[in-house]
């Protein structure tokens, strides 16, 4: 079966596929893959097996990551938590494994990152399971009463409640002052957790290329900024990608009456799912978090080939000292270095 790669940015095959693919996710949306590129200089990849000027049938898109930090690497896709493979069939599925590790092979990349929801990868292909998450996702078909009533009645309705008493007023849209407060709480989240903050290029640049799938979402105190998330969507999926708090106010409630107000424009649009994103396993906080709201458990795994690659822990600590020197940082310089070390995550 032949292969054949394309740039899914250039080629007027994808955006319709996309639309069409009944497994497509705001990762493999052009707008996404535009601002990895705009922001990382991450390019885009596409394998099918569909010859050009076919319709496409079936794709994977990846993107190469090169970094002297962190290694050079092919991954489905950076940033993205995760990106099914766009292929039905078994036999399609296995040549483009195999189109991509010679690839891989052919422009010196140490090892291929595939990060589906659903599929097997085939074994013949030399991918090994490396990292296990917890993915939350919450079926938004219930009526809106309902879903309220499928909360955790403590630690969600009584704070929904409570930030309706303390008058916190929403907002949501994509303005630059909304980007900005968002910012200002990633900031203060990313700080408590020791980790590099995303640069303000990378939001800007969601906002230029996904439009009107974004929405940033933020609570405040009076005009003090308590709670902020960001939110994508694909189809009937909504999808929760960025959240910050500052921790003086989070008994006023501010994070769940922000996925509360979500879920209501959500219903209110038609969307069928809320994604709550990945979760770290060994985070069992958030992870209960996010099952509090009645959000149902699966694991999502990440593949690598070859097989023994070497896993984020064989780097992770470099990102992790990082994170720690960068917290001792004046807050422009803090942002400047958060900034400069992103390229090299992905």
């Amino acid at each position: 079966m032949n292969v054949y790669s394309f740039d899914p940015l250039r080629d007027p095959r994808w955006a319709p596929f996309v639309e069409r693919a009944a497994k497509a996710s705001v990762f493999h949306t052009p707008g996404w893959l535009r601002a990895l590129e705009r922001t990382y200089g991450f390019t885009p990849i596409a394998f099918t097996t569909s010859a050009p000027p076919d319709a496409l049938t079936s794709a994977a898109v990846f993107a190469g990551v090169r970094s002297p930090l962190t290694g050079h690497r092919l991954v489905s896709l950076p940033f993205s938590d995760h990106c099914e493979p766009l292929v039905e069939q078994p036999d399609a599925l296995e040549a483009i494994c195999g189109a991509v590790l010679n690839h891989r092979t052919r422009h010196g990349f140490a090892y291929v990152e595939m990060r589906p929801v659903s599929t097997a990868l085939p074994p013949a292909g030399g991918f090994a399971a490396t990292t296990t998450y917890a993915l939350h996702r919450l079926d938004l078909r219930p009526g809106v009463d309902a879903l309220f009533r499928s909360f955790h009645k403590d630690s969600i309705q009584r704070k929904i409640r409570r930030a309706e008493r303390e008058g916190l007023t929403y907002e949501a849209g994509r303005t630059d002052k909304l980007l900005r407060d968002l910012h200002y709480l990633l900031d203060l989240t990313r700080r408590r957790h020791r980790a590099p903050l995303q640069p303000m290029a990378w939001f800007r640049n969601l906002v230029a290329s996904l439009g009107d799938s974004l929405c940033v979402h933020i609570a405040y105190h009076g005009q003090r900024p308590a709670a902020g998330i960001l939110t994508l969507s694909h189809g009937r999926t909504m999808v929760y990608k960025y959240g910050g708090s500052d921790t003086h106010l989070n008994p006023l409630g501010g994070t769940p009456l922000l996925f509360w107000k979500a879920i209501q424009g959500a219903k209110a649009a038609d969307f069928a799912e809320l994604d709550f994103g990945r979760s770290d396993e060994d985070n069992p906080g958030l992870m209960a978090f996010k099952s509090r709201f009645g959000a149902r458990h699966s694991t999502l795994t990440y593949w690598r080939a070859p097989g023994g690659a070497s896993r984020p822990g064989s780097w992770g600590w470099k990102v992790a000292l990082a994170g720690r020197v960068l917290t001792m940082l004046p807050g422009p310089v803090r942002r400047a270095a958060g900034a400069a070390l992103y390229p090299h995550i992905g």
